[in-house]
């Protein structure tokens, strides 16, 4: 393994941009995770995302089980958080994907 892939949490996650993102909010229902902080989120956030932080996750995902079957876009200020995030949620059997770029790429 090489010394970028310890270092990229992005590696192997799937990612939509933020273009893409927009697109799919306008013809589908999705289930969008902010896992910044409450501060953050209420400072700037994507509409209808639901707040769990990344250091809550892990004892919140109970909430999730009943978007199990769907996709879960992730994101976070740039897209570090929201990958490990994403990796947490694979790990329990979610489709989960980052928001490449984070709120910073909503723009």
């Amino acid at each position: 393994m090489s010394l970028f892939g310890l270092i990229n949490p992005n590696k192997g996650i799937q990612q939509i941009s933020a273009d893409e993102l927009r697109n799919r909010m306008r013809h589908e229902k999705l289930v969008i995770i902010d896992v910044r902080e409450p501060s953050e989120h209420s400072a700037k956030n994507i509409p209808g995302s639901i707040l769990i932080p990344l250091g809550a996750l892990p004892s919140r995902l109970h909430e999730l089980e009943k978007f199990k079957d769907q996709e879960i876009i992730v994101y976070c200020r740039s897209g570090n958080r929201s990958a490990h995030a994403c990796r947490h949620l694979i790990g329990n059997g979610f489709k989960a994907i980052n928001l490449s770029g984070g709120i910073l790429a909503w723009d």
